[in-house]
């Protein structure tokens, strides 16, 4: 059973930016295929990220300005999430989430992610 911690979650201002932390133990994480996705109140679950065991990133949410970036360091076990420009409709929880495969889903396929971490709170408002 793989054990993922998030954290850096919290309060923003719109315009501002967090950074997430998905960390799991270290030298493990690069079995696995890591997966961001959020809950936004109002609306489904969605993907966010992923990236592979070679740290080559999967969007799933796209967005003109590229705010969201993906990254992992399987040194520290810890995949990151960082999101810039942060609007009032990304707040939610976020969740990290591995997959037992070195490869992402090209598509946002929330069954093929094993493991799941309790989520960390995004709350963007002024």
């Amino acid at each position: 059973q793989l054990q993922l911690v998030e954290s850096g979650g919290g309060l923003v201002q719109p315009g501002g930016s967090l950074r997430l932390s998905c960390a799991a133990p270290a030298f493990t994480l690069g079995l696995y295929a890591i997966g961001w996705f959020r809950q936004v109140p109002g609306k489904e679950r969605e993907g966010v990220a992923c990236t592979n065991d070679k740290n080559s990133p999967t969007y799933y949410l796209v967005s003109k300005e590229g705010r969201f970036n993906i990254s992992r360091d399987n040194a520290k076990g810890t995949v990151y999430l960082q999101m810039n420009t942060l609007k009032p409709e990304d707040t939610g929880i976020y969740y990290c989430a591995a997959r037992s495969s070195s490869f992402c889903p090209s598509t946002v396929s929330f069954d093929r992610f094993d493991y799941w971490g309790q989520g960390t709170q995004v709350n963007v408002s002024s």
